[in-house]
């Protein structure tokens, strides 16, 4: 056998796997022929096929820490790109739960298909597929993710997912301006689960489209409850929050322009707000869909900016009008330099570009005074108020008195 960097080749003959050897990783033929051979406990050797080029082989043992269970012989001299159990590892490690666990538990079926009558016993003393299948659903949170998905659907259906609102703020008068609808989700048994346990699975399960559909209509629909109750001198603005599934689905354009149409609310009052992960995966779809939202008349805000990939070339490429700057570096500002620095460039990059922004997270008197100073435009936070059901709002709305510092 030679071996050049992640290539192996073998001549014919060679024995690329030893049935019973350990095994650390799995091969893709690129060119070549070899064969598969299986011995029996009682010294019987059969042929179990044959694999050519673009063939994986050996891939059993990047699943489990089993022997290898079959032989492998090269029929002619073959080539064999190399995938190590590390590098198998690392990869699935990035994948969805269930993903992750379909595979480990089909090649484990595999494995126990194969090699059911003559390995199980004291020979290698191996559990049954049974136990391994529950050992990955102990060791993933496939389950777990599996369960938040139903238990989610049930909940949009039941209304115990809501809505609360957190006003936006105007630092020059103190006055509201907008809000942010965020969804929560009140378990009947578990309480209040958070968002970042329940929106990834959204995502994930596709479930966030229907999600977001149903934030959008109710978010619009109670802008104008809000509105009818507090009677503001000016129109106020609803910001909600869409993810990559939510560009990826076919209707979403018509499902905005039909709630909007549907609700009687004003375009300009609607903001869509996005995070840039949504931007770099499909940039060309995002620029189309975003560019149809802006021609009508829709806000279009890049949350949590910052902590992406932060771009200005996409910035000058997608139709954006809004910088949410990550509530992270504004809580870090007045004690880290750096953060500070970052905060202030933002600013001055927003208007430069002719854009608002809007600082998250503003808990302290200190930190809206300095980004008034800078120059930035919007903030939110609990310096101002904590997001809160519609009821609560209207009633706060109904005492607000501009916020002084």
């Amino acid at each position: 056998m030679e071996t050049a960097d992640s290539r192996k080749v073998f001549k014919a003959g060679e024995f690329i796997i030893k049935q019973g050897d350990p095994g650390d990783s799995a091969y893709i033929i690129e060119e070549g022929k070899v064969e598969i051979r299986y011995t029996d406990s009682e010294g019987r050797t059969r042929v179990l096929g044959t694999r050519g080029a673009n063939a994986m082989i050996g891939e059993m043992a990047i699943i489990d820490n089993a022997p290898r269970t079959a032989t492998i012989v090269a029929l002619e001299d073959s080539k064999l790109l190399e995938i190590t159990k590390d590098d198998f590892s690392r990869r699935l490690e990035h994948a969805d739960s269930v993903l992750k666990m379909a595979t480990q538990v089909i090649l484990t079926r595999y494995r126990d298909t194969l090699t059911r009558a003559e390995i199980w016993g004291e020979r290698y003393q191996w559990p049954p597929a049974e136990m391994v299948e529950l050992g990955y659903a102990e060791t993933t949170d496939a389950v777990q993710t599996i369960t938040i998905a139903n238990e989610f659907r049930d909940a949009l259906l039941s209304k115990f997912v809501q809505l609360y609102y957190q006003p936006i703020i105007s630092l020059s008068s103190g006055e509201i301006t907008g809000f942010e609808a965020l969804m929560r989700w009140n378990h009947p048994k578990k309480g209040f689960i958070s968002p970042a346990i329940f929106i990834p699975v959204a995502e994930e399960s596709g479930l966030i489209i229907e999600a977001s559909k149903w934030a959008l209509r109710e978010a619009c629909l109670a802008l104008k409850r809000i509105e009818a109750a507090v009677k503001p001198k000016d129109k106020l603005y609803m910001s909600v929050n869409f993810s990559s599934a939510d560009f990826s689905s076919d209707d979403f354009i018509g499902s905005v322009y039909n709630t909007i149409s549907e609700t009687d609310v004003a375009a300009e009052q609607v903001h869509l707000e996005i995070t840039e992960r949504v931007l770099i995966q499909q940039p060309d779809r995002a620029k189309e869909t975003l560019r149809m939202c802006r021609k009508a008349g829709m806000g279009i805000a890049i949350d949590d900016f910052g902590t992406g990939y932060s771009s200005l070339s996409y910035l000058h490429y997608f139709p954006i009008d809004t910088l949410k700057i990550d509530q992270s570096f504004v809580r870090d500002m007045h004690k880290n330099e750096h953060s500070l620095a970052l905060v202030n460039s933002i600013v001055t990059l927003g208007k430069n570009m002719r854009m608002i922004t809007v600082a998250e997270g503003v808990e302290a008197k200190e930190e809206a005074h300095k980004l008034r100073e800078m120059g930035c435009e919007l903030a939110q936070g609990y310096l101002f108020a904590k997001p809160m059901s519609e009821a609560d709002l209207i009633e706060r709305l109904k005492l607000w008195a501009p916020v002084r510092f």
